[in-house]
């Protein structure tokens, strides 16, 4: 039987309802400062800890609940130690309420000092927990104000909870404690090079995989805390089989892209590499447009907007192709229905887009890990230098931007050609630069798409001046790359003979 609560807690989110309840279950309940507080003032019978323990709060708060009546009631294993608990006048303890103090939220404050940043780690609260959590075999312990109902649920029906409920609870508490702990090391860790000693991370398992890349791997899909940004880990998904390893990492490949752009724009997404993409007036143009591309790829492809999916465009995707996966911030009640019709279709929607935000790209490699900013470099016409006899004219700048957004998030070697603002081929993952562009020209003609007067992205400089004659030969106009060769003298000569017209980004966007 519950008998007695302690309940310290920063964020007080519904526990006037728990106290409340568990007092008219004459449950006793200690409580800290300000909690205690908000109780009293609320009519709710509260006992001070510091009245509880004989020994008052000091040194400015720091030192509070660090007390064997405290941790040895917490502590106690019932039919074992009850002769030594009478001999200190120790009560049980029988469900711990407490949450901690907002260490993350504190040092998410740029104008956060070192000074607010270590008055905020919590010390009585983890200890609390850690000791409720270890005796969960008679001790309740909730750190999350989401498991109060399901608590009170049980208490009025038994008197007590389960010890199914308290260990899963415990195992809640454990991996709080951790991931607190992990942000105050990685906080305190951080060198001048942005970079912590050690790196803690914690993500949340949502989903377990029927397998991974391939059938004969294990896989499952974790997700991190407080996402704060649209993503394919946020995505509703509303209809269809369950997201595979291979959809989730290729819808994010494809929302990744999608969001890159501000007018209405479709990317479709074959083995985590773009095989079409257009910017139109609407999403249905942009659709017809980057399924032009490549028909071929995107059969089992993975289709992905920027704006909401309505009805004639569902219809497009239905009656054309057979699709894996398709994304949108939205999907109007019409397109439901229409995409319906075609139960296996997996379909989500990731609430809308903005641009990405910072965070960190992981990269796993045999014994370590390789961690670096997430590449959110961007180039407008302001930065973009030409270094040829000729200039890019209005049009060609607006396409040449265009594909170098697309280039971003085509793996290395990447080679885009671009007309009017839709991809006409793309080489992608080739060993030799040359090939990417060869290939991006063999399925523009495999579709019938004129290369002549198009424009080609390059994600990387061209190290000879061999590309360059290669694009001329396939009647690209305007290029556009990072420069940065030794050999630029001779690109940018390569250019002029060819009269193309060809700019430099300052900037690479190599992706592995």
């Amino acid at each position: 039987m519950i008998n007695r609560a302690l309940i310290s807690v920063s964020d007080k989110t519904g526990i006037l309802e728990l106290a409340q309840f568990l007092a008219s279950k004459n449950i006793e309940i200690l409580s800290t400062g300000g909690t205690a507080k908000l109780l009293a003032d609320n009519n709710i019978p509260v006992i001070e800890v510091s009245d509880y323990t004989g020994f008052p709060e000091m040194m400015a708060g720091r030192v509070k609940t660090l007390n064997p009546k405290i941790h040895g009631g917490i502590l106690a294993r019932r039919g074992l130690d009850e002769a030594v608990m009478a001999e200190n006048d120790i009560n049980p303890i029988d469900l711990v309420v407490v949450n901690l103090y907002p260490f993350q939220a504190t040092i998410a404050n740029p104008d956060c000092t070192l000074e607010e940043a270590i008055e905020n780690i919590d010390i009585g609260g983890p200890a609390m927990l850690r000791s409720s959590a270890k005796n969960h075999a008679s001790v309740t312990v909730i750190v999350d104000s989401a498991d109060y109902q399901s608590v009170m649920d049980e208490i009025n029906e038994n008197g007590e909870t389960t010890l199914e409920t308290r260990t899963r609870l415990a195992l809640k508490t454990f991996e709080h404690t951790a991931q607190y702990d992990g942000a105050i090391a990685n906080y305190l860790g951080k060198g001048e090079d942005g970079f912590s000693n050690t790196m803690n991370l914690q993500f949340n398992k949502v989903q377990s995989m029927r397998y991974g890349e391939n059938p004969h791997q294990n896989a499952a899909f974790y997700v991190e805390n407080n996402i704060t940004e649209a993503c394919v880990a946020s995505s509703t998904q509303f209809q269809g089989k369950e997201m595979s390893y291979n959809n989730m990492a290729d819808a994010d490949a494809a929302l990744e892209c999608v969001r890159s752009f501000d007018e209405p724009a479709c990317v479709i997404v074959k083995h985590a590499n773009p095989c079409g993409v257009a910017v139109r007036g609407s999403i249905f143009d942009a659709y017809n447009d980057a399924f032009k591309t490549d028909p071929t790829s995107a059969f089992g492809g993975i289709i992905a907007f920027n704006r909401n999916l309505d009805k004639k465009t569902a219809e497009a995707i239905i009656e054309r192709q057979f699709v894996e996966v398709i994304i949108a911030p939205h999907v109007d009640d019409e397109a439901k229905v229409v995409l319906s019709a075609k139960q296996n279709v997996r379909a989500l929607e990731c609430g809308d887009l903005s641009k990405a935000q910072p965070s960190l790209d992981y990269k796993r490699v045999t014994g370590g890990l390789l961690i670096q900013d997430k590449d959110l470099g961007v180039i407008t016409k302001d930065d973009i230098n030409c270094v040829s006899d000729i200039a890019p004219t209005d049009e060609q700048i607006e396409d040449l931007l265009f594909a170098w957004k697309v280039a971003k998030t085509v793996k290395s070697n990447a080679i885009v050609y671009v007309k009017n603002k839709m991809t006409i081929g793309v080489g992608a993952g080739q060993m030799s630069r040359v090939y990417s562009a060869k290939i991006a020209g063999i399925k523009a003609a495999d579709e019938g798409l004129v290369v002549e007067g198009s424009v080609m992205a390059s994600d990387a400089f061209f190290p000879f001046r061999d590309g360059i004659d290669a694009a001329a030969e396939a009647g690209i106009k305007a290029i556009i790359q990072p420069g940065g060769s030794m050999r630029d003298d001779e690109t940018i000569a390569a250019a002029n003979e060819h009269k193309i017209a060809m700019v430099f980004t300052g900037m690479r966007h190599f992706k592995h």
